[in-house]
């Protein structure tokens, strides 16, 4: 085997190792009106009934808002929160900073 052939081979396993390392860091990925992530944490704005994001590893979604509580469902488990309440629910600690009509902001994080 060439040095040339060699050496290429060791750069395209060291970026492909690379990417998959990288991988586990992008831990937010969406389909709703607003994310943004900062290291395990995330904001997000769900806005109506059954809007979904994927976050944190996690499916979230927004089920409705009654008397000023936002039933959300966290992957197979659902929860309700009012503004400003915390809850937990799977692997998520979940915070509504902010409960409208027909939209809840939450603030998502690990553990």
């Amino acid at each position: 085997m060439s040095t040339t052939t060699s050496r290429a081979s060791r750069l395209a396993a060291g970026v492909l190792a690379g990417s998959l390392t990288l991988l586990p860091l992008t831990a937010c990925s969406f389909s709703s009106d607003n994310l943004s992530c900062s290291g395990s944490e995330c904001s997000v704005t769900l806005s109506g009934n059954g809007a979904e994001v994927e976050i944190l590893g996690t499916s979230l979604a927004l089920g409705g808002v009654q008397d000023g509580r936002a039933s959300l469902s966290v992957g197979n488990a659902s929860v309700s929160c009012a503004q400003g309440e915390t809850v937990s629910a799977g692997p998520l600690t979940l915070t509504c900073t902010t409960v409208q009509a027909d939209s809840v902001e939450v603030t998502a994080s690990l553990g």
